[in-house]
């Protein structure tokens, strides 16, 4: 088999666990959503073949745990990432508060060689509750709180209705490629399971 460069991108989805970092993940790479809530433990990722401009570009997209008593498995899982999503619940205010939390712990964990010019981007999830009846963090204090913090890219979602959640990677996408470590990866004998976009272990038993 002829060897391929590719260029390899790392995304870290972080953000208070029941956001719905999984949920989105699989509706960007599956197209699939289930009601059903299942913590993550430690840590996944899936990944997704998607062509920008003329670059052949494989997003590997990092779902760690939610659950503070798992934070202490950051380090090598942040390290070489590319990019940063950090994912809150427009309904729940405390999720939306600890989206500094997050910012500063994995600026911490990946210690990136530029912390202010590192990319970010926030997603405000599950805009679809209750028609948006429920939401109790505004669009507005969202986007303020990205300007205030280097004007951070903002997207609110819905993973149930599939609702601007390709948008959304795609900026993940091009933002994580202007901070590329271009790799060269040679598929040869790769399973199928990363070839087909399916969920593969963090290799964290926790």
């Amino acid at each position: 088999m002829a060897t391929r460069r590719r260029t390899l991108l790392k995304v870290i989805v972080l953000g208070d666990s029941g956001v719905g970092k999984t949920s989105l993940m699989n509706q960007y790479v599956h197209k699939k959503f289930s009601l059903q809530y299942k913590a993550t433990i430690g840590a996944d990722f899936v990944t997704k073949e998607l062509q920008i401009g003329e670059k052949l570009v494989t997003l590997q997209i990092w779902d760690t745990a939610g659950q503070e008593r798992f934070q202490s498995l950051g380090a090598a899982f942040y390290r070489g990432a590319d990019c940063c999503a950090l994912v809150y619940d427009v309904n729940v205010l405390k999720s939306f508060d600890n989206l500094e939390t997050w910012h500063e712990e994995f600026l911490k964990q990946a210690s990136p060689s530029d912390p202010k010019t590192f990319p970010f981007i926030v997603l405000g999830n599950k805009v679809d509750v209750d028609g948006g009846s429920s939401r109790v963090v505004s669009e507005k204090k969202a986007a303020d709180w990205c300007a205030s913090n280097g004007n951070i890219p903002y997207f609110e979602t819905s993973a149930k209705e599939d609702f601007n959640v390709d948008e959304a990677f795609l900026t993940i996408a091009k933002t994580a490629l202007a901070n590329e470590h271009e790799q060269d990866i040679y598929f040869q004998g790769i399973p199928d399971a990363v070839t087909e976009n399916e969920p593969k272990s963090g290799g964290c038993a926790c």
